[in-house]
């Protein structure tokens, strides 16, 4: 086995293109993971707590779906099937109406897209325009939708936007929950655009939203808030999308983020962890009576993955028949709370973003929270920042992980915070 990591590390500098990320806050060969727990390629051992951006929700080589995974491919089960009828796809489908779908009175039909969840919101946002026959998506301040081009317009980070190359149009930007100083309603600002005729807004073919902003900043939408858009899109004849990408398959309690909220989407996209074993994967769920693409037209050559179906499948099985899971992410999100607010008291001025076990803590400086990653990932930790100025230290461990690793992440963490700030340069500030 190799032990010289900076040679190993060289050939990723050397032929890798400079759009690598997150590979730069963390300076090793990763080898292995199990669980909740990665290892690099010289036995060190790190809690995760970034779970591939949440594509990990259920760990790292969960046992049973790669034993189900292992018997598809020992036993010559299909690699790749287009859209054809397989033995997989219906054995998930089956699971997924039973599990995921009846249990929540939800009509949708699955339509499988191309495997990332930027090619779901892509589906979604060209679906909307063809039912509604109209070309504007409202879409809000610190959205994150993907960073292909149609996505990429409703994207509001200006970084990513950069990259475009070309203008990003058909999209009208509106403030999020909680946005505008002061406490104003952001929805009574919406609702006010939409009915002004000459407020400048096109009517719109669909409002475009996350119902907490995990790469924006954990900034989380109140039910109350979501309702309102939820009538206000009604009311003016826009399809309501809900990009359940990264808070979506548990991430904030239930399967969907939006399953308390007493609303019902025209689409859903989901991409990340509904593979349950980080497989590429992404879902566009629709209700009946907008499923109107033809045959193919809106295709791909990846458009459902049989590995991922095998894997999902089980996912669904091990995780959702039942209310245990969920109980148990449920404690495990008051435990996470607590932590922070215990964080939060180390630093004077910061706030606690996000819901479930998708919190995390804002440390007003981009600078910081990058400075207690590095400091955390030292001592044995992968955690990752999230918000406009990357300001946000945000927690994604898997939903699986016990509590005695949890809470020994939550104290590399803390540690490290006490260490950043007690260092002269922060303590300073």
């Amino acid at each position: 086995m190799p032990t010289d990591t900076s040679a190993e590390i060289s050939i990723f500098k050397r032929r890798e293109s400079e759009t690598r990320s997150y590979c730069r806050g963390f300076d090793t060969v990763f080898t292995r993971a199990s669980g909740s727990e990665l290892t690099d390629e010289k036995g060190r051992r790190y809690i995760d707590f970034l779970a591939g951006c949440s594509s990990l929700n259920y760990g790292h080589n969960d046992p049973d779906m790669k034993a189900a995974l292992i018997e598809h491919i020992s036993s010559d089960g299909l690699a790749h099937g287009l859209d054809l009828h397989t033995d997989a796809k219906a054995a998930f489908l089956e699971a997924f109406d039973q599990q995921i779908l009846r249990p929540r009175s939800m009509d949708h039909k699955v339509m499988f897209t191309g495997p990332t969840g930027a090619n779901a919101v892509e589906a979604a946002l060209k679906l909307a325009r063809k039912v509604t026959g109209r070309t504007n998506v409202i879409a809000f301040t610190n959205g994150f939708h993907g960073v292909t081009m149609g996505a990429l317009a409703a994207t509001g980070n200006g970084y990513h936007r950069g990259g475009a190359g070309m203008a990003l149009n058909g999209v009208t930007r509106m403030p999020y929950d909680g946005y505008l100083p002061g406490g104003a309603d952001t929805a009574d600002y919406l609702e006010a655009m939409l009915n002004d005729r000459s407020s400048g807004v096109d009517a719109p073919a669909a409002i475009l939203l996350e119902t907490v902003q995990g790469e924006g900043g954990l900034n989380a939408a109140s039910p109350e808030w979501v309702q309102r858009i939820a009538a206000l899109a009604k009311d003016h004849g826009a399809l309501l999308i809900i990009d359940d990408i990264q808070a979506g398959c548990g991430r904030t309690g239930g399967f969907f983020s939006f399953e308390e909220m007493g609303i019902t989407p025209d689409i859903v996209t989901l991409a990340k962890s509904v593979s349950g074993f980080g497989l590429p994967m992404a879902l566009m769920l629709v209700r009946p009576q907008h499923d109107i693409f033809g045959p193919a037209e809106h295709n791909g050559t990846f458009r459902g993955n049989t590995h991922a179906f095998v894997t999902a499948r089980v996912a669904i099985r091990k995780f959702w028949t039942d209310d245990r899971f969920q109980r148990d992410v449920a404690a495990k999100s008051r435990l996470l709370t607590a932590a922070l607010e215990e964080m939060s008291e180390l630093l004077p001025g910061s706030c606690l973003k996000g819901r479930g076990m998708m919190q995390g803590l804002d440390v007003g400086s981009g600078e910081l929270a990058a400075s207690i990653c590095a400091c955390a990932f030292e001592n044995g930790l992968i955690i990752e920042t999230s918000g406009s100025e990357d300001q946000v230290v945000k927690v994604l461990a898997p939903l699986t992980t016990d509590n005695e690793t949890f809470l020994k992440g939550l104290k590399i963490l803390r540690d490290a915070i006490r260490g950043v700030t007690d260092s002269s340069k922060f303590a300073a500030e």
